[in-house]
């Protein structure tokens, strides 16, 4: 088995559609050190970012690894959905001259994350209980919208990959109705990440503005968040929540995730304090009455820990070295 140490490191890898973050583990069970972010646009692909990140922070170079990419493994290829960023296991492992290198999904990293959070790394949005013994969902939004599941397996845990995001939006409310009515004229369908996402707030921004017949400037999915003042910032944010409420609801009951429905994603860090007092809870709950005391049961957190997909992706990699030794 490939042991990490300062002499020979594994590096991990947080691929997202805006920005990538790169890190080393250097003991067994060590959190990643020297990490670094760098935005995607800045390279033509992740082995030319990789590549520049360890010759620049790596003394010893890694001899295995294990990238977590904001998009779906197929055949050992990806092409990611919200960056120009493209490739194969294979060729990203012989650019890199690894040994081994594992490429997952960026959600199913913080999946097998989230065994390893503790109480400081996570932030209760309403009530219920965590249950270890059961299975989790892991979902938030960034540039797109990750979703995953976690089923515990024996004493391990097994992650399960989704895309969630390409899910049709769940919607409640006449102006929903009207939102989602906009979406299928501009876009052909309604799927959640044209607005759970961070282009999504940005654009929800936009059709509010539409629908309500008054002037607004285009803003980013940052200038919403940051904005106390604005009465359709409020109402974007205040509307977003909701829906996100409504699919993390919807994404509970699929998985069965009684252990929990985890929130990750770089947009919700921004707003917890108008997350905390909207109506994303009360959505979450509001489903069939067969299911209300199942809902109210299932805690909704946000993980505010700073890395969580690097430590999910070290995870990953220890998992899959000690599975070959034990062949």
């Amino acid at each position: 088995m490939i042991i990490p140490s300062a002499e020979q490191p594994w590096l991990v890898a947080d691929i997202g559609g805006t920005n990538a973050r790169f890190g080393l583990i250097e003991a067994p069970g060590a959190a990643p050190s020297r990490v670094q972010v760098v935005p995607c646009r800045d390279y033509p692909g992740l082995s030319e970012a990789a590549d520049a990140y360890l010759t620049r922070y790596a003394g010893a170079r890694p001899t295995a690894g294990c990238v977590a990419v904001a998009a779906a493994i197929q055949s050992g290829s990806f092409q990611m959905t919200n960056a120009h960023w493209s490739g194969t296991l294979a060729q990203i492992q012989g650019d890199l001259g690894f040994e081994y290198l594992e490429l997952i999904n960026d959600f199913v990293a913080l999946a097998r994350a989230l065994p390893t959070l503790g109480p400081a790394d996570l932030r209760a949005v309403g009530g219920g209980t965590r249950r270890p013994d059961q299975p989790v969902a892991v979902l938030g939004p960034g540039t797109g919208l990750g979703v995953a599941g976690l089923i515990p397996a024996g004493a391990g845990w097994v992650p399960i990959p989704a895309e969630g995001g390409h899910a049709d939006l769940p919607i409640e409310t006449p102006l929903e109705f009207e939102v989602v009515r906009l979406l299928r004229a501009e876009h052909g369908s309604a799927h959640a990440e044209l607005v759970l996402s961070g282009p999504g707030l940005a654009r929800l921004h936009g059709l509010l503005a539409k629908i309500h017949g008054v002037s607004a400037e285009p803003l980013t999915a940052g200038e919403i968040c940051a904005d106390r003042t604005d009465p359709l910032c409020a109402e974007t944010l205040e509307i977003f929540c909701a829906l996100f409420g409504s699919f993390a609801g919807n994404a509970a009951l699929t998985l069965g995730a009684r252990g929990g429905v985890f929130l990750g994603g770089g947009v919700l860090p921004r707003i917890t304090e108008a997350l905390q007092r909207s109506d994303f809870r009360r959505r979450f709950e509001a489903k069939s009455p067969a299911v209300g005391e199942y809902l109210k049961a299932i805690p909704t957190l946000l993980i505010i820990a700073p890395t969580p997909a690097l430590a999910g992706a070290a995870a990953w990699l220890g998992d899959r070295l000690s599975a070959l030794e034990t062949v």
